[in-house]
C-alpha cells in the first residue's frame, strides 16, 4: 500500500487528497507558490514544501515535483485536476524515478489528450462519435474545405485542447476564417501546440458524462452519469447526478458506452468519458483522465469514496466494489461558487474573504480551502467552493440547494452564489429539462437583486450618526 503521497495540486482539490489520505493513514504532502503560503491546504497537510516565488511555474513544473517527491520519501504522486493532470510527461518521470503516478499510464493519457487519436480509439471500439474530419487539418484552405464537407455549424478544436479552451463554434465560412487563427493562437498558448480538426456542431445538446473506474486487474466499472448541460462558455456552472433527463434505458446504454470506451484504451483509475445527447443520439465527445471537479456529486450518489479508490488502485489492489454491487440513490448537484460577478458579466472578484460561514444541514456537503482571512489570490482559477447537495428527490434536492445556498455566507468577494439561486427557481431548470443552451437563453437570469448586509447596513447607519453628531 502507499504510504505518503505528494500532492501535485492546490486549492480544494488538494486539501480533498489530504483528506483522503488521512482516513487511509497515509502521509501526505502539500507543495505552495508564495501566493499559497498561508492556504489551507498548507495547513492541513502533513508537510508543506514551497516551489517557489512565482505563482505558476512550481505548479507547472514536472521535473521538479517529482524530484521533490522523491526527496521527501514519497513513493506515489496525486496530480488532482488541472495544472499537469494530464501530462503524459508528469506520468513518465514518475515512472522513471519510481514514484506510482495515481493516474492512468502516459501513454493513454497521449492517446487520450490527442483529440483526433481518441476519436479514432472510439470508431474502432464501435462507440458513436459526431461527424468530422479524420485528423487534424493542415491549413485554413483545407479547413474551409472539410467544413464544407462536414456542413455548417462545426466546432473547431484544438487537439489538445481541453477544459473549455481552444474551442470555437463556426456557423459559416466567415466565422471560421476568424475563428482559425484565434483558436492556433490558444492552443499554441495553452496547450503547447497549435493542431486543430473540425467536428459538426451538435446544437443544443445535453452535456451528460459517465465515471469509469478501472484497476490493473481487467475490471472495469462506471459509477453512472453527471448532467453538466448548465454551462456558460463550455465551462460548466452546475452538475447534476444523475441526470433527471435520461431515461432508464439511456443510462444503463451510457454507462455501458463508458466501460466500452475506457477498455478499449486498456484505462486503469479514475475517468470521464464525456457525451452529447441530441435527439435521442448519443456522440462521444473527449475522455478526461484524471478526477473530475464533480466527482463529488457522483460519491452522494453512490456511496463511493472515488480518490479513495484511485488510491488503491495505484496500489496495485483491485476495485473493491463490482459493478453489480452499484446503485445510485437520489439526486445531488454540485454548485462551483465562483469568486465573480454574473451581474458584471461574470468579472473576476478576487480579494480578502471578510466573512464565511459554511452551509450545513441534512444532505449538505462543501468542498473548499477558503477560509475567513483567507485572500484570493488573481493568479489561478476564480472557483473559491464547491457546495454538494443531496436529497432522495428532483425537487427535494432542488430546494435543499436554494436553502443551503440562502444558509452561505461568503463576504468580501462577490460571487456566483445569488445567480445560481435564480436558476434553481426557474421553471425551466425545474422541469428537468435543458441543455447547453440554457445559460446564454436565460439572460434576465443575472439580474437578481443583491441583498443588502445586515453588518454593512448596520456600519452605514452607524457611520451616519456618527457623522449628524460631529464624532
Amino acid at each position: 500500500m502507499i504510504k505518503k503521497i505528494l500532492i501535485a495540486n492546490r486549492g480544494e482539490i488538494a486539501v480533498r487528497i489530504v483528506r483522503a489520505c488521512a482516513e487511509m493513514g497515509i502521509r501526505s504532502v502539500a507543495i505552495y507558490s508564495e501566493a499559497d503560503r498561508h492556504a489551507l491546504h498548507v495547513k492541513r497537510a502533513d508537510e508543506a514544501h514551497s516551489i517557489g516565488d512565482d505563482p505558476l511555474a512550481g505548479y507547472l513544473n514536472p521535473r521538479k515535483l517529482v524530484n521533490l517527491a522523491v526527496e521527501t520519501g514519497c513513493d506515489a504522486l496525486h496530480p488532482g485536476y488541472g495544472f499537469l493532470s494530464e501530462n503524459a510527461e508528469l506520468a513518465e518521470i514518475c515512472a522513471e524515478r519510481g514514484v506510482k503516478f495515481i493516474g492512468p499510464s502516459a501513454e493513454v493519457i497521449r492517446r487520450m489528450g490527442d483529440k483526433t487519436e481518441a476519436r479514432r480509439s472510439m470508431i474502432k471500439a464501435g462507440v458513436p462519435v459526431t461527424p468530422g474530419t479524420e485528423g487534424n487539418v493542415a491549413d485554413l484552405d483545407e479547413a474551409l474545405r472539410e467544413a464544407d464537407r462536414i456542413g455548417y455549424p462545426v466546432m473547431l478544436k484544438a487537439t489538445s485542447g481541453g477544459g473549455g479552451r481552444g474551442i470555437r463554434r463556426c456557423n459559416s465560412r466567415e466565422d471560421l476564417e476568424q475563428a482559425y487563427p484565434r483558436v492556433i493562437s490558444e492552443a499554441t498558448k495553452a496547450f503547447g501546440s497549435a493542431e486543430v480538426f473540425l467536428e459538426k456542431c451538435i446544437v443544443n445538446p445535453k452535456h451528460i458524462e459517465a465515471q469509469v473506474l478501472a484497476d490493473s486487474f481487467g475490471n472495469t466499472v462506471h459509477l453512472y452519469e453527471r448532467d453538466c448541460s448548465i454551462q456558460r462558455r463550455n465551462q460548466k456552472l452546475i452538475e447534476i447526478a444523475p441526470s433527471p433527463q435520461l431515461t432508464p434505458e439511456q443510462r444503463a446504454y451510457i454507462g455501458d458506452l463508458a466501460v466500452r470506451a475506457a477498455q478499449a484504451v486498456g484505462y486503469e483509475n479514475a475517468g470521464t468519458v464525456e457525451f452529447l445527447l441530441a435527439e435521442g443520439e448519443v456522440y462521444f465527445m473527449e475522455m478526461n483522465t484524471r478526477v473530475q471537479v464533480e466527482h463529488t456529486i457522483t460519491e452522494e450518489i453512490t456511496g463511493i469514496d472515488i480518490v479513495r479508490e484511485q488510491i488503491r488502485i495505484a496500489s496495485g489492489q483491485p476495485l473493491s466494489i463490482k459493478q453489480e454491487d452499484i446503485i445510485h440513490r437520489g439526486y445531488a448537484l454540485q454548485f462551483r461558487i465562483n469568486a465573480e460577478d454574473p451581474k458584471n458579466n461574470f468579472l473576476p472578484s478576487f480579494g480578502k474573504i471578510t466573512r464565511y460561514y459554511a452551509p450545513g444541514g441534512p444532505g449538505v456537503r462543501t468542498d473548499t480551502a477558503i477560509y475567513t482571512g483567507y485572500t484570493i489570490p488573481p493568479y489561478y482559477d476564480s472557483m473559491c467552493l464547491k457546495l454538494i447537495v443531496w436529497a432522495l428527490t428532483w425537487e427535494e434536492a432542488m430546494d435543499r440547494g436554494l436553502r443551503a445556498l440562502d444558509d452561505m455566507r461568503v463576504q468580501g468577494v462577490r460571487t456566483t452564489a445569488p445567480y445560481y439561486q435564480e436558476i434553481l427557481r426557474n421553471p425551466e431548470f425545474r422541469s428537468g429539462q435543458f441543455n447547453t443552451s440554457f445559460v446564454e437563453s436565460h439572460p434576465e437570469l443575472t439580474q437578481y437583486s443583491i441583498k443588502r448586509n445586515p453588518s454593512h447596513l448596520a456600519i452605514a447607519i452607524a457611520t451616519a450618526i456618527a457623522a449628524h453628531a460631529g464624532l
